[in-house]
């Protein structure tokens, strides 16, 4: 809460809703509200591990449409991904693909998935999100135009605090070990199939509905 109001206070003032402000005092305010926000995307995450570290962590188990879970979560990144000129590619409004598992955490891990490829794509780039049947599970397949992922470091980065590439971006290094192991505790995965040069492609699955 002391983060929350933190960050919210700095946005006003470096959006100059209060009144006129001097520009280097709003540039001011806009580096502590980027400061608070990461803060408390660490705070959370560090919640969510000892939420899903726990022996009687247990995730929701329901009816999910995994294509209308794909579309929110990339409703929820269009204004970051449009910032730096890149387009995102959701599956259509007719679409559906309906799995089983938890709605919240389901949206939470494609939130992370669509947000990592944000952050790993250059500017003007295309992000695909696909929906497809596969042997029994409902996957969902986001694809970028990034640099890629060596295949050494391809169950690396699901590790605890494991950055590969530190340099685009200051994530805690959680939350691919984090959405991986919320995927498997609801009877699903995640993998990835990616080479230098050649982009990424995550692949998160969940048991198909009945």
């Amino acid at each position: 809460t002391p983060l929350g109001r933190i960050v919210a206070s700095a946005e006003g003032l470096s959006s100059r809703a209060s009144g006129p402000l001097r520009r280097d005092y709003a540039e001011y305010a806009h580096d502590i509200a980027s400061a608070g926000r990461h803060l408390l995307a660490l705070v959370d995450d560090l919640v969510d591990l000892q939420a899903i570290e726990r022996p009687d962590f247990r995730p929701i188990s329901e009816p999910v449409d995994l294509a209308e879970l794909a579309r929110n979560a990339s409703g929820l990144l269009n204004v970051r991904a449009a910032g730096r000129g890149i387009r995102i590619d959701a599956p259509p409004r007719d679409e559906t693909l309906w799995a089983v598992g938890d709605y919240r955490r389901a949206l939470q891990i494609m939130v992370n998935l669509i947000g990592n490829a944000v952050r790993h794509s250059p500017a003007d780039a295309m992000i695909w999100v696909r929906c497809e049947q596969e042997g029994g599970r409902a996957v969902a397949i986001v694809a970028d135009q990034g640099r890629g992922i060596d295949p050494a470091d391809h169950e690396r980065i699901f590790e605890k605090f494991v950055r590969v590439a530190p340099e685009e971006g200051s994530g805690s290094g959680l939350g691919l070990y984090i959405a991986r192991r919320l995927a498997r505790a609801m009877g699903g995965d995640i993998v990835v199939d990616s080479a230098p040069g050649q982009g990424a492609r995550f692949h998160f699955s969940l048991p198909l509905e009945g």
